[in-house]
C-alpha cells in the first residue's frame, strides 16, 4: 500500500488534523501537498483547533507561501508539530503555527529560494531580482515568528548557504516554542528518492532531474549535463550595455524620488496654509511645526488637530446632556475588574487605562469575591448551573466563550499592562523623535534639496530657471516584539492574583525597555558612530560633517561642537541651517560634569579665568546621563521635533503594549499574548553631532 503524504481529516466536532509528509507543489513526481488541495480542504473545516504535522523536504515556494497564509487566515488556532524535517518552504509552512513544537530529534532548514535559468545577461540578472523579491517576502514570516530584524533573516535567505537547526536550536533561535519529548525516527540522511526541480527558462523549457541520493556537489553537475546547450546562433545578445541599464534604473529612481519630494513639498505647503489664519493663537505654531515634521500626517489630519488646539477651553453652548445606559454585562466586567485592580495595588498607578478606577468598593457585589467565586458568578450569569460542579471544572466552565470571565482577565491584565508601561522611565523620548508607519514595509523619510538664495534677472530682465536639487531618502521598518503568558486554572483556584498581575507589570516594563535597548543598539553600531545611512557610511561621520575633535567634555569643547553643529548645510550643500543643539547625551559617570558645565555661571575650567562668562551656559535644555553608555564618547543632538536624527515609529501610531486573549492551547486555562510594533532608524545626520572624548 503506497504511503499517504497528504491528508485532512476531522478529529471530533472541533479539531481537525492536517499531514504534510511529502513534497510541496504540484510539479512532484509522487503524492504531493498542494497549495489548490489544502486551501479547497480546509474551507470545508469549521474547527476551533487544527494540528498540522510536518515532515517535509520543502517545494515549491509559491505552494508553500500559499499553504502557510491559509492557516494563518483560518479562524482556528494552528497547532504546528515537526515530526521529522520542515526543511526548505516546509519551513516558513511551520512558521503559520501559532504554536510550534518541534521533535527532538527532527530537523529544521532555512535556506535562500533558488531555481535555475538559461537565457542571455540580462535575463540572468532579472531572474536573480526576482528570486531576491521571494527572499524579502519570504522573510516577513520568518520575523513575525522569531521576533529577529529583517536583516538577519536575510542573510540567511541570500548568503546561498543551508541553515539546518536541531530542535534546541531552533528553540534557541525562536523559530519554535517547545521541544516535544516524544521523538519520532528520522531517518539518518536523505530519503530513498529525493527529488528537486528547476526551472530553466530557455525556450519555454522545463527540466527536472531524480537525483537519487546525490550529493550536494553532484546536483549541480547532474543539472548541467541534463541542459541542452544552444546553439551559438540561438543565444540572443543584450541589446543595451550595463552602463545604459544603469542610467534607465538611475532615471526611473530619479523619476520615483522627484515625485516623493513634489508631494512632500505640496503636504507640507497645504498644512502651512491652513494653519495661516490662527497663528497668533497660543500654541498653533508649534503645532503646525509638528504636523509639518511627521510626514504621515496629512492636511486632512492637521486640520482635525489644529480645531482641537482651538477648542481648547471651550464650553458647549447647549447645556443639555446625554446618558447613556450600561448593559448588565459592562456592570458584572467593571464590577470585577474593579475589586481585581484594587486588590493588586495597580489601581493607584498612573497610566492604568481608559478609565480611572476608584479605591471605594462600596456597593460592590465582588468586594469580598475570590477569583474563583468570581468566576462561578460569570458562569452562573452565562445561564450555565454550577451545582455539582467542582473547582477544576468550575474554572473550565468560567473560560468557555459563553462566559465573561476571560474577558474579566484581560481587562485587569490590559490595564495593569498599560500601567507598567506609563510608569517605567526611559531616556530615548528625550532625544528621539516618534513616528508612524501603516504597515511593516520600510517606510521612507525623504529630506528636499534647498534651492538656495534666488538669482538677480538676466541682462534682458529675464528670470533665470532654478535646478531644483536631488533630495536625500532614508527608511524605517516596524517589526513585532512580544511574548505569551499563561493563566492557569491552578492560579485562579488558588486565588493567585499576584502572581498573574506580576507577569502583567513585568512585561509592560519589559517592552519599555524593549524599546530602549533597540534606541542604544543602533548608536552603538560602528563602535558608536551609529548605522550606515543610505550613503554607506555611519550616521557619524567625516563625510557627514558631524564629528567633534576628540576632545575631554568642558567649556571650550562643547563650543566647539556647537560650532560644528551650526555649520551643517542642508541638502545640496547651498544652504547654512544654523541649528542649535538642544540635548546632550553622555555616560552616567560624565553626567554630574555636563550639569555643571551647563549651568555655570562663570567658565567652570581653571582659576585662570576667574569672572570669566561660561560661553555654554544654558546651552543644553536637557542632559541625559545613562548606564546604557560608557567610556567618554558624548552627543549633541538638536531638538527631535525639529530636527530628528533617530526616529521610533510605531505602527499607525500606537506606542503602548496590547493584549490578546484565546483559550489555552499548552496551558490548562487561557493564555495572553502580549505584543508591539515599532522600529528604531537613523533618519537624517545633519541634527547631531558626536565627539570621542578623551
Amino acid at each position: 500500500m503506497p504511503k499517504k503524504n497528504y491528508e485532512l481529516k476531522a478529529i471530533g466536532s472541533s479539531e481537525a488534523e492536517l499531514l504534510i509528509y511529502g513534497d510541496i507543489g504540484e510539479s512532484w513526481f509522487e503524492e504531493t501537498v498542494t497549495a489548490k488541495q489544502v486551501a479547497a480542504d480546509l474551507a470545508e473545516m469549521n474547527v476551533d483547533y487544527i494540528n498540522v504535522r510536518i515532515n517535509s523536504y520543502g517545494g515549491s515556494v509559491s505552494d508553500g507561501i500559499t499553504i502557510h497564509n491559509v492557516l494563518r487566515k483560518h479562524d482556528a488556532a494552528v497547532n504546528i508539530s515537526i515530526e521529522g524535517v520542515a526543511i526548505s518552504i516546509a519551513s516558513l509552512i511551520a512558521m503559520a503555527g501559532d504554536t510550534v513544537e518541534m521533535s527532538a530529534n527532527a530537523m529544521f532548514m532555512v535556506h535562500a529560494p533558488w531555481s535555475g535559468l538559461m537565457g542571455n545577461a540580462v535575463e540572468m540578472r532579472e531572474f536573480a531580482d526576482i528570486l531576491d523579491k521571494y527572499a524579502d517576502a519570504m522573510s516577513s514570516s520568518y520575523m513575525r515568528k522569531t521576533g529577529k530584524s529583517k536583516e538577519e533573516i536575510l542573510s540567511m535567505l541570500t548568503d546561498g548557504e543551508d541553515h539546518y537547526f536541531t530542535a534546541q536550536e531552533a528553540l534557541d533561535f525562536g523559530f519554535v516554542d517547545v521541544i516535544s519529548e516524544n521523538e519520532v525516527d528520522v531517518a539518518a540522511g536523505f530519503r530513498e528518492s529525493k527529488f528537486f526541480e528547476t526551472s530553466v527558462m530557455n525556450h519555454q523549457k522545463t527540466i527536472t532531474v531524480d537525483s537519487k541520493d546525490l550529493t550536494s556537489s553532484t546536483k549541480l553537475a547532474a543539472l548541467v549535463a541534463a541542459i541542452d546547450k544552444p546553439k551559438k546562433e540561438d543565444i540572443k545578445m543584450p541589446q543595451e550595455t550595463k552602463d545604459e541599464l544603469a542610467a534607465k534604473s538611475k532615471a526611473a529612481e530619479n523619476t520615483a524620488v522627484q515625485a516623493a519630494l513634489a508631494a512632500e513639498q505640496q503636504r507640507s505647503t497645504d498644512i502651512r496654509n491652513a494653519f495661516a489664519p490662527f497663528a497668533e493663537h497660543e500654541g498653533v505654531s508649534d503645532l503646525m511645526n509638528s504636523c509639518v515634521a511627521d510626514q504621515q500626517c496629512d492636511a486632512h489630519a492637521a486640520g482635525q488637530k489644529l480645531l482641537a488646539k482651538l477648542a481648547e477651553g471651550c464650553e458647549p453652548i447647549s447645556s443639555g446632556s446625554v446618558e447613556i445606559e450600561v448593559d448588565e454585562v459592562d456592570k458584572r466586567i467593571d464590577a470585577g475588574s474593579s475589586v481585581l485592580l484594587v486588590r493588586a495595588g495597580v489601581h493607584n498607578m498612573k497610566g492604568n487605562g481608559h478609565k480611572p478606577v476608584s479605591g471605594d468598593l462600596t456597593g460592590n457585589p465582588f468586594k469580598s469575591s475570590t477569583l474563583l467565586e468570581i468566576a462561578k458568578a460569570c458562569v452562573g450569569a452565562s445561564g450555565k448551573s454550577t451545582a455539582g460542579m467542582n473547582k477544576l471544572q468550575v474554572v473550565a466552565a468560567a473560560f468557555q466563550s459563553t462566559s465573561d470571565f476571560p474577558v474579566l482577565l484581560e481587562n485587569v491584565m490590559h490595564k495593569t499592562l498599560l500601567a507598567a508601561y506609563a510608569t517605567t522611565p526611559d531616556t530615548w523620548t528625550r532625544f528621539c523623535s516618534v513616528g508612524s508607519v501603516s504597515d511593516f514595509r520600510a517606510h521612507n523619510r525623504y529630506k528636499t534639496g534647498s534651492i538656495g538664495n534666488l538669482d538677480s534677472l538676466n541682462e534682458h530682465g529675464e528670470f533665470e530657471r532654478k535646478a531644483v536639487p536631488d533630495g536625500e531618502k532614508e527608511s524605517i521598518t516596524a517589526g513585532t516584539k512580544g511574548n505569551i503568558i499563561a493563566i492557569t486554572r491552578e492560579a485562579i483556584i488558588n486565588d493567585d492574583l499576584n502572581a498573574l498581575v506580576s507577569l502583567a507589570i513585568a512585561l509592560g516594563r519589559s517592552y519599555r525597555r524593549t524599546i530602549e535597548a533597540a534606541v542604544y543598539s543602533l548608536l552603538a553600531e560602528n563602535s558608536g558612530l551609529g548605522p550606515n545611512m543610505t550613503d554607506g557610511n555611519p550616521l557619524f561621520d567625516a563625510s557627514h560633517s558631524n564629528l567633534g575633535a576628540g576632545a575631554a567634555i568642558s567649556v571650550v569643547a562643547l563650543e566647539a561642537d556647537r560650532v560644528v553643529m551650526a555649520s551643517q548645510t542642508g541638502v545640496g550643500g547651498t544652504e547654512i541651517l544654523d541649528m542649535t543643539p538642544s540635548i546632550l547625551l553622555v555616560p552616567l559617570a560624565i553626567g554630574g560634569t555636563a550639569r555643571v558645565i551647563n549651568e555655570a555661571q562663570y567658565d567652570p575650567d581653571t582659576a585662570s579665568k576667574l569672572q570669566r562668562p561660561n560661553m555654554v551656559n544654558g546651552l543644553f535644555s536637557d542632559i541625559v546621563d545613562t548606564a546604557r553608555l560608557t567610556g567618554t564618547r558624548r552627543y549633541m543632538f538638536a531638538d527631535p521635533n525639529i530636527a530628528p536624527v533617530i526616529e521610533v515609529a510605531f505602527l499607525d501610531g500606537v506606542q503602548e503594549p496590547y493584549i490578546e486573549a484565546k483559550d489555552g492551547w499548552n496551558v490548562d486555562g487561557a493564555e495572553l499574548k502580549v505584543r508591539g510594533d515599532f522600529g528604531v532608524a537613523a533618519t537624517d545626520f545633519r541634527g547631531g553631532v558626536t565627539d570621542a572624548g578623551a
